[in-house]
């Protein structure tokens, strides 16, 4: 008898778990080992069981799917997650990559993908649909441009510079700037002067409110 792939499903809608299900039955390689209504209950199910997929809901009670990845790091959980949520956000995506999830569906596009997504994570790859994949590349494309554009704006400061400029905008005194950097408060205030000079602003106030319109906190 040849081995199947093993799927939780977490979901709170049962309806969806069931289509699930449905989709996963009709496969001689993989099957359904169980399934969870809440983030609690896929947390609890982990301490005692097992699966090589976990098919993953963002929106759920008691614990999210992203509280989840939280605690399966935590745990150094070996479980690969692939996310079926109908939140389909770029940032959200990828904070649930940062998190460990090993591939992104949206629910609309389940039935066409979910058994691809299985097969392919379950290899060790990564897999989003379509939508997914060009939201991401274009949330690349925007930072790079906007990393471009900060790099620009303040490519004539020093790396020091950058750095006293980091920690005004922090609210740092001249005195804590000293310490952290481990030069004098003169040094400081000659780097402050420089900083007004080439961003042409009159205080710290401005300075503050440059370095978040550049993102340099």
């Amino acid at each position: 008898m040849s081995y199947k792939i093993k799927v939780h499903i977490a979901d709170d809608h049962k309806i969806l778990i069931e289509g699930v299900i449905a989709l996963i039955n009709i496969e001689d390689d993989i099957e359904v080992e169980g399934f969870s209504l809440t983030g609690r209950e896929v947390i609890n199910w982990s301490k005692k069981n097992t699966a090589d997929i976990l098919i993953l809901d963002i929106n759920m009670p008691e614990m999210d799917g992203i509280d989840v990845l939280k605690t399966f790091q935590q745990r150094d959980t070996k479980i690969k997650t692939i996310i079926l949520s109908s939140l389909s956000d770029p940032k959200l995506v990828q904070e649930m990559i940062v998190l460990g999830a090993n591939g992104f569906l949206e629910k609309s596009s389940a039935s066409e993908h979910i058994v691809d997504a299985i097969r392919a994570v379950n290899k060790g790859l990564q897999y989003f649909n379509e939508d997914i994949k060009s939201k991401l590349f274009n949330l690349y494309v925007t930072g790079s441009k906007n990393k471009i554009k900060r790099e620009e704006s303040h490519k004539d400061l020093t790396e020091r510079e950058l750095e006293v400029l980091t920690l005004i905008a922090q609210e740092k005194s001249s005195s804590e700037i000293a310490d952290k950097l481990r030069i004098s408060v003169k040094t400081v205030e000659t780097y402050r002067r420089s900083l007004y000079k080439k961003l042409k602003v009159k205080n710290v106030v401005g300075l503050a409110m440059y370095a978040v319109r550049n993102n340099i906190v």
